[in-house]
């Protein structure tokens, strides 16, 4: 089946197929058994097979952060996630994917915050205050989710669904938190708080994939970090609040700036360890309740409860260089845990 009539020419000038995305230098047969979605993802997106690699090298993983990308790139993955564009599972390419679109995103938050910085402090208008706040209290933790949402190899989660639970897991995670404090009373410290904080998030994750239909371990580290990032954003948003009620501009700026730069390592990153954690054990299974005192699982909570815990702890040094090492700690986890999820999509292929 010769295909010379399925021709995309893009801006500079380089010809694809529509139908299997390979550069077009001559006739040449399509794949047959393509979905919609990969129809469309290769139209969008031609990217050579060859410029994946397996191996978990930052500059591997980040090489497609500063080149040019076409808006047709970034609404595809947009659109995945739907009964039309979610692939098969034998059409999901289990290598290390190159995330970029998270990188955008921040430059924006940036931009949008630095319009409201200005409207407050050099117009004195008290009107660009919510959104200061607002914007500066999502931007890292959003941007941190986005790079999760690239990194989510299956592409079986609508994006919908993942503001839905960033809003919603987000304020019933911190809803139950205070309920564990208010248990607490006078018992607060930074263990507890570890405890209690950890233990409302990976309730709140844990309700959003128990269901098996979000049965990968990047799913789980997908809905957890978007938990993470309601948690996150909503308890800097109140932060920020209470700095400037306090009546110190200064600490306003500083408390978005620094809980900004630590957000991807803290409540994102913990959150979603525990999600990734969770569909390691639960798998094809039903829920059970025994799934929680499986050894995978508890002994990534523990870590994450640790962490948090030392992370709060007034000892000298703590900040920043303290948690910048408990930053590092988290995110090898992450990397070992995204790619245990890559080693399970290529075994789940290798059964169909």
């Amino acid at each position: 089946m010769k295909c010379p009539q399925c021709v995309y020419t893009n801006p500079d000038g380089a010809k694809f197929c529509l139908s299997c995305g390979e550069k077009f230098i001559k006739t040449h047969t399509p794949t047959d058994d393509n979905s919609f979605f990969y129809e469309f993802a290769d139209y969008v997106n031609m990217v050579p097979k060859i410029d994946r690699s397996i191996e978990p090298k930052f500059q591997n993983i980040f090489s497609r952060v500063f080149k040019d990308h076409s808006e047709l790139e970034a609404e595809r993955l947009f659109i995945v996630g739907t009964a039309l564009t979610t692939p098969k599972i034998s059409e999901v390419k289990d290598t290390w994917p190159k995330p970029w679109l998270f990188a955008r995103v921040f430059i924006i938050s940036l931009l949008a915050f630095a319009g409201f910085y200005v409207g407050v402090s050099y117009f004195s208008n008290v009107n660009f205050i919510p959104g200061l706040i607002l914007v500066g209290a999502f931007a890292a933790p959003f941007t941190t989710l986005i790079f999760f949402w690239e990194m989510n190899a299956p592409q079986n989660i609508a994006f919908y669904r993942v503001i839905f639970i960033v809003m919603i897991g987000g304020i019933l995670s911190m809803l139950v938190a205070l309920v564990f404090f208010d248990i607490l009373k006078n018992n607060i410290n930074p263990i507890t708080i570890g405890i209690a904080e950890e233990l409302a998030k990976a309730i709140t994750v844990i309700t959003f994939v128990r269901y098996r239909k979000y049965r990968y371990i990047l799913n789980g580290l997908l809905i957890g970090a978007a938990v993470g990032a309601g948690f996150a954003a909503f308890e800097t948003a109140g932060y920020a609040l209470r700095a400037l009620l306090s009546g110190d501009g200064a600490n306003l700026y500083n408390t978005i700036l620094w809980r900004g730069i630590f957000a991807p390592g803290g409540h994102v990153a913990w959150a979603a360890l525990t999600g990734a954690a969770f569909c390691r054990v639960q798998g094809d299974q039903p829920f059970n309740l025994n799934l929680l005192i499986r050894f995978k699982f508890l002994r990534v909570f523990l870590l994450v409860v640790v962490i948090h815990a030392l992370w709060d702890t007034p000892i000298p040094g703590m900040f920043p260089f303290g948690q910048l090492l408990l930053t590092a700690a988290s995110w090898i986890v992450v990397l070992l845990l995204i790619r245990a999820g890559l080693k399970e999509i290529a075994e789940r292929k290798l059964m169909v």
